[in-house]
């Protein structure tokens, strides 16, 4: 007993050390999305793939991510992936972020508690109650049968010894039904046993009482689980005869007792029958289990953080307010502040001067406020809103996809959103890169209007100073902008109001060496082009 204190004192120290550090585990998104994929979930939103790639969704989790179980990692990632109908969760999810603030005894016990589900065959436990069940085979009525009667035979061989040779052939035969039947019990091999780690914690959240005050799993879901948990125990021996005995002995003996009987067969489809029966209170159980770890790990989360905010969710519907706006995980990022009312923001300047960093942040503060209620701002206010987003584009050689191509379907797909009830924010970083200046200027504005519509707003970067002009009367006019002196340039990231004034793609070249007569013919270009484009004067 001492040395299971010991190595429980030493794991909560390790937990209290690492609270409010992101992890430094891998992540197997694979598994991770196992259940967000599958839940049939009412939403505002549904972050399209698209979406996820654009916003670095991946990089963005991993930072998010401090739960201590697979179920809470599950449960956040599938949070993280759908926008709420309404802030009725949210306020639930404070007041239980509230209380682990000022318990640091509770909520590291609760972490290390939530470790019993952090083995990566926990990922599978959703199996349980969102995958198709496995179908009894034909011979399992004919189960009962050969286990009643060697049963019958082999208590009747003690006063007639000829009985053994029947009973030995029964045997024989109900061997092999019981390998026949392996494949469909290595199927719940990695679930089942999960669920009485998920019996204990609910039993133990339940004695919480703030939590259980909040009603977030009904009495009827609890129940059900107790009781498959009870049914389960069945599939639970092997694991304990092999950790009481070293050689295995015991493990062997209950193995050859299930054989004889047919017994796996047989507990394993009454227990998915009754599993079959409960797929919603499974369900239940396992969204309030990973509730708490979500919770606990937003508090986590907040406490790494050097400031946060909580989103105020507006009524207006074509605004926007932040300060101080940044992204954690980018080294040193510099905070920029905004206001939109009323109009959608155009946004200019030379590449690495932060425009898209900007737009990203934008989106990723926008995702985060209204899913786990944390922003990293200052101040952060949005209306609930729908996020789509043409940012990153490639060549898609294996299906014969030129970027273009890609551009275009991904814009039409924000054109057919637009005609939709939104609010909706769109995010663009330039638009139409792949194709010529006359035609991606005209398309472009055609476009950034036709998006700008009705309840929707618009983020859009661009290096076609035209846009600024034929956009004016509908966007407000942002910039980035760089300083080159000294042969060296220097960004200072601070998003800055009106439209860009200077050009300095030129000079960059001049001051990374490029020879004086290309840059001298390059000059003279732009300035005959300039000329012909009465918009640059």
């Amino acid at each position: 007993m001492g040395r299971f204190h010991k190595k429980e004192k030493k794991k909560k120290k390790e937990i209290r050390e690492n609270f409010g550090k992101p992890k430094s585990e891998d992540f197997d998104f694979d598994a991770i999305r196992r259940f967000a994929d599958r839940n049939k979930k009412d939403s505002f939103q549904e972050l399209p793939d698209k979406v996820c790639d654009d916003m670095n969704f991946m990089d963005l989790f991993a930072y998010v991510d401090r739960t201590s179980s697979k179920v809470g990692q599950q449960c956040l990632y599938d949070r993280m992936r759908r926008i709420p109908l309404n802030n009725k969760q949210n306020e639930v999810l404070e007041k239980w972020i509230t209380a682990f603030q000022k318990n640091e005894k509770l909520r590291t016990d609760i972490q290390y508690r939530l470790q019993s589900l952090s083995s990566h065959e926990t990922y599978y436990f959703c199996d349980l109650f969102q995958a198709n069940l496995v179908t009894p085979p034909k011979w399992l009525p004919a189960a009962y049968v050969l286990s009643i009667t060697n049963l019958v035979l082999i208590i009747l061989t003690f006063r007639f010894p000829p009985l053994l040779l029947l009973s030995l052939l029964v045997t024989i035969v109900n061997i092999v039904f019981h390998y026949l039947n392996k494949k469909n019990v290595n199927t719940y091999l990695y679930s089942m046993p999960q669920v009485h780690h998920m019996a204990r914690l609910l039993k133990i959240f339940l004695s919480i009482g703030f939590i259980k005050k909040s009603g977030q799993v009904p009495e009827s879901s609890v129940r059900a689980f107790y009781q498959i948990s009870k049914k389960m125990n069945f599939f639970r021996l092997n694991e304990v005869l092999l950790e009481l005995d070293p050689f295995a002995l015991l493990y062997n003996i209950a193995e050859l007792i299930k054989m004889i009987f047919l017994l796996e067969p047989i507990f394993l489809f009454r227990i998915l029958k009754r599993i079959e029966k409960h797929v919603t209170e499974l369900h239940d159980v396992f969204v309030f289990v990973g509730l708490v770890d979500e919770a606990v790990s937003i508090t986590s989360l907040r406490a790494g953080l050097p400031y946060y905010c909580c989103p105020e969710v507006i009524t207006d519907i074509k605004a926007m307010y932040f300060t101080d706006i940044y992204l954690p995980f980018i080294d040193h990022c510099v905070p920029n502040s905004l206001d939109v009312n009323g109009k959608s923001i155009l946004i200019t300047g030379s590449n690495m001067s932060g425009k898209t960093t900007f737009i990203r942040a934008t989106g990723i503060n926008a995702l985060t406020g209204l899913t786990i209620n944390t922003c990293f701002a200052r101040s952060f206010a949005l209306p609930r809103l729908k996020l789509w987003s043409a940012i990153l584009m490639n060549d898609d050689l294996m299906n014969d996809k030129s970027f273009y191509l890609e551009e275009v379907q991904t814009i039409k797909e924000m054109i057919d959103m637009s005609l939709q009830d939104g609010p909706n924010l769109f995010l663009l970083d330039e638009i139409y890169k792949g194709t010529n200046t006359v035609e991606r200027v005209s398309g472009g504005k055609a476009v950034l209007s036709w998006l700008n519509k009705g309840n929707n707003l618009v983020f859009i970067s661009t290096h076609d100073i035209e846009l600024t002009e034929l956009l004016k009367g509908e966007y407000d006019l942002y910039h980035f902008s760089e300083q080159v002196e000294n042969q060296s340039v220097s960004f200072d990231y601070k998003l800055k109001k009106g439209k860009m004034k200077t050009r300095n793609a030129i000079k960059i070249l001049e001051v990374n060496g490029y020879p004086p007569a290309l840059i001298a013919e390059a000059r003279a270009i732009s300035y005959e082009m300039d000329k012909q484009r009465p918009v640059f004067r």
